[in-house]
Order: C-alpha cells, then sequence, then structure tokens
C-alpha cells in the first residue's frame, strides 16, 4: 500500500495517527449524537480540511467556487447539528 504523500516512517506514523484521532473522534461523536449526523459531520469536514490542505500545501489552484462550496457544505452540517440538539431537547 502506498499513499501518495507519505514515503517516509515519519510521514507513515503521522498519517496512522491523524487516522486513529479522526476515527477516535467519530466514534465518541456517535456516542453523543445520531449516528447519521455525525457521519455527515466526519465526511463535511474530511472533505473541506482536504480541499484547503491540498490548497495550501500541494499547489492545487485556489477556485472561490470551490471555498463557496465548501461553505455550503458546513453550513448544511451545522444545520444538521443544530436539528439533532433540538430534536433532542424536544424529547425529554
Amino acid at each position: 500500500m502506498r499513499l501518495k504523500h507519505s514515503s517516509n516512517l515519519f510521514e507513515w506514523s503521522a498519517t496512522v495517527l491523524a487516522i486513529v484521532i479522526s476515527f477516535s473522534g467519530l466514534i465518541y461523536a456517535s456516542s453523543k449524537i445520531p449516528v447519521g449526523t455525525c457521519y455527515a459531520v466526519f465526511v463535511g469536514l474530511g472533505t473541506a480540511g482536504t480541499v484547503i490542505v491540498e490548497m495550501i500545501f500541494f499547489n492545487e489552484p485556489f477556485q472561490f467556487i470551490k471555498i463557496v462550496l465548501i461553505g455550503v457544505l458546513l453550513v448544511g452540517v451545522l444545520g444538521l447539528k443544530l436539528l439533532s440538539s433540538s430534536e433532542k431537547a424536544g424529547a425529554h
């Protein structure tokens, strides 16, 4: 197995650590909020982070429309989170 930007032990270790932290956060969050909302947040933040990191570190061309679409994605994810919080509050 080969990752595009992991070519030595340090980079592989950092990648594995990031994956462990990410999935630990996902598992913890899924115990606090509905799984569908948790997954949407996980994927939304992962997508936004990937696009931004590509632009900053890997010379992906900056496109304003990408930033706008990331904003729309994050607003949708926040809406899901707020909706799940209000549903829990109404259930008590």
